[in-house]
């Protein structure tokens, strides 16, 4: 007959058995999730027709600000308004020899300049008003040339400079007569 200790110990796990089962388990969770992060949000590319999108998708957005990008606009930075400071832009830009145009009091396209920043020349700068409107722009690259409204419908890729500028009067037309009821 066996000892009464020898038969009792066989019928449970030791303590140092347990303690290599919870480290071997410890182990394959570390080394096997270690890697596994939570997926981050990631910030839409800057693009002529997603600009508005991705501006206003930012965590620096907070209903107002200024977009500016410098180096031949592959960096970019946001402020909120006038006695902020910029800040990076978190996401990246696909723009291509970008050049910025305006419509001047006569109607006529003006490529727009404005100035420097941190010693390098600007290649665009975008407002973005509480009311949920933006600077409208026609941009061009080498990809084509694009409207951007300020508030009515999204930017739209259009054939020519002439065509953005049709565009941009008829998108002034309609806003200017917002009030005839004839």
């Amino acid at each position: 007959m066996l000892p009464y200790t020898s038969f009792s110990s066989r019928r449970a796990f030791s303590l140092l058995e347990l303690l290599l089962v919870i480290f071997i388990i410890s182990l394959v969770y570390f080394l096997g999730f270690s890697g596994f992060e939570k997926e981050k949000k990631r910030m839409p590319v800057l693009t002529p027709l997603k600009l508005k999108e991705a501006v206003t998708q930012s965590p620096l957005f907070k209903g107002k600000g200024t977009l500016i990008c410098i180096d031949g606009c592959r960096s970019c930075y946001f402020r909120e308004d006038i006695a902020s400071p910029f800040e990076a832009y978190p996401g990246k830009t696909k723009f291509s020899h970008l050049k910025a145009y305006s419509l001047d009091a006569n109607n006529a396209l003006t490529q727009l300049e404005y100035g420097r920043y941190q010693d390098q020349k600007i290649c665009l700068e975008v407002n973005f008003y509480p009311n949920g409107s933006s600077t409208p722009l026609i941009l061009q690259d080498d990809d084509g040339v694009y409207f951007l409204p300020a508030f009515f419908g999204k930017a739209k890729k259009t054939a020519s400079l002439e065509e953005a500028k049709a565009l941009w009067l008829k998108n002034s037309d309609v806003l200017h007569h917002q009030g005839d009821y004839y």
